[in-house]
Formats: C-alpha cells, sequence, structure tokens
C-alpha cells in the first residue's frame, strides 16, 4: 500500500524514530510501512493521519485495495 508518511515526516523534518515514538510504535514498523512492506492496523493508521492531522484517506492510499475488493 502507497502511503504519504515518508513525504509528511519529512516536510516536518521528523526522523522514523520520532514519528514512532509519537504514535507509539517502532522505527522498524514505520519504516516497514513507508517501502509499502507492512499495512499498518487501523488503529496505527489513525494514530499516524491524527498525528499529521490528516483523515486516513489523505495519508494512505487505499485505490489498490479497492480494485482488488469491489
Amino acid at each position: 500500500m502507497q502511503t504519504r508518511i515518508r513525504e509528511l515526516r519529512k516536510a516536518r523534518k521528523l526522523s522514523q524514530e520520532e514519528l514512532a515514538e509519537a504514535v507509539g510504535t517502532t522505527r522498524q514498523t514505520i519504516t516497514s510501512i513507508e517501502v509499502g512492506k507492512y499495512t499498518a492496523s487501523l488503529p496505527l493508521a489513525y494514530k499516524i493521519a491524527r498525528y499529521f492531522g490528516l483523515s486516513i484517506e489523505e495519508v494512505f492510499d487505499f485505490s489498490e485495495w479497492e480494485d482488488d475488493h469491489e
């Protein structure tokens, strides 16, 4: 799944570690989400989106998921 996490994080000059701490996860999880190897759970996706003041849909691209589940 594509996300805007890296772009949003860099715009705020945040490290992966800083974002991870802010949302209660590990740096490795943030890395995996950014490179598309891991899909965030709904609670984690919500925390990340809220951290940036955005909706989940503004951070995570569900277009691939929607195509597969119509």
